[in-house]
């Protein structure tokens, strides 16, 4: 009889502490989930870094501990004029990170897109010359990180120069600098803050060619002493692309390089794509068709579920290389905040982000949390 009462109230006790446990899981963070294995991110609109978004602004601070901005340090915005900087929101966006105590991310310094218009081109349109560029490059790049320096803990340095088959993008800055547009990009970056973390950024990289051209990149700085401490890979991915081994592959080869990996911009459409190949080239655009936009009021639970599943194997992949992930930057707060949206259809109604259009959380991150927990 003592035997079976020792039984149950060791059974009993079990059970107890399994309930306690899954109350302090639900209860659990994001950000506390996975501290101590890299950060949790997200890039903020205008409407969140002027406090208009209350309700983004409270999962902000709840669940993430790193922020980026979404467009407001972009060249066309931030100087859109020569000799003309607008520093409003940009000095906004670091207070509110600050107040947050947030490991902040500035994006980005140099981009062939969302360029301001007179930055490579004379009065006439006609390219400068290679010295102009340069001044104004290091004007650029000084002015910003210099207002924000030992605030901003990471500079986006450049972003998008490389092709999916490995070429250079052929870019205003490549036209007149040739590759040496972005070995001057981090030097002026690195001049104006020697403290802050410098990253090269891009989509595909899961490509052969374009992971090729980057590690030997990595290589070549090193070899000429040229500060870069990680790669930013674009998490704009689809249900079916790419797979968990080739985006495993190019982790493992910028890591093997010597430099950090930083997922960021990650988003995981839950619609078909007119082309795979697209990337996140921001200029590419599609004719409207209802078969590419099939769930304009909710995802059936089906895709949903799918939609879980295949978020949850990419954290599963990020934990377990959390010694070479040093961040994982969702590209936006909540489904609503999204450029997927609209992009590359005008008028699709996409879920790629972990909080729903109410600012709920899916269930991929009580998953992840679980996650978190195991690894």
């Amino acid at each position: 009889m003592m035997k079976r009462f020792n039984y149950l109230f060791i059974l009993l006790i079990f059970l107890l502490s399994s309930c306690a446990s899954n109350k302090v899981q639900e209860k659990e963070t994001l950000k506390s989930a996975l501290d101590g294995k890299f950060y949790i991110g997200a890039a903020l609109n205008a409407d969140q870094i002027e406090g208009k978004d209350e309700a983004g602004l409270r999962v902000l601070k709840e669940q993430f501990n790193s922020i980026v901005a979404e467009n407001c340090m972009k060249s066309v915005n931030i100087h859109p004029e020569e000799g003309k900087f607008d520093f409003t929101l940009p000095d906004k966006f670091v207070e509110l990170g600050e107040a947050n105590n947030m490991f902040i991310i500035g994006h980005t310094l140099i981009w062939h897109s969302q360029l301001a218009e007179w930055f490579c081109v004379d009065e006439q349109g006609n390219n400068v010359t290679p010295e102009v560029l340069k001044e104004r490059m290091k004007n650029h790049i000084h002015t910003i990180v210099s207002r924000y320096k030992g605030r901003i803990k990471g500079w986006d340095v450049v972003n998008e120069a490389i092709l999916d088959n490995g070429e250079w993008r052929q870019s205003k800055f490549y036209e007149i600098l040739g590759e040496e547009f972005m070995e001057l990009a981090f030097q002026y970056a690195h001049e104006a803050d020697p403290d802050a973390e410098l990253y090269y950024n891009d989509y595909n990289e899961w490509h052969a060619g374009k992971r090729e051209a980057i590690v030997k990149m990595i290589q070549s700085f090193k070899e000429k002493g040229i500060r870069m401490d990680a790669i930013g890979m674009q998490g704009h991915i689809g249900m079916e692309y790419p797979s968990l081994e080739e985006y495993e592959a190019s982790i493992l080869a910028f890591s093997n390089a010597g430099v950090k990996v930083m997922i960021t911009e990650l988003d995981l459409s839950a619609l078909p794509t007119p082309d795979r190949n697209v990337g996140a080239a921001v200029e590419a655009s599609f004719e409207y068709k209802k078969e590419i936009n099939p769930y304009p009021d909710g995802l059936p639970e089906e895709v949903s579920k799918k939609w879980n599943d295949r978020m949850a194997s990419f954290f599963q992949l990020f934990l377990k290389h959390q010694d070479k992930v040093k961040r994982v930057t969702m590209w936006g707060v909540a489904d609503g905040d999204s450029w997927k949206n609209d992009w590359p259809v005008k008028g699709r109604t996409d879920y790629p982000l972990l909080f729903d259009r109410n600012h709920q959380p899916k269930e991929v991150v009580q998953t992840i949390k679980n996650l978190a927990l195991r690894n």
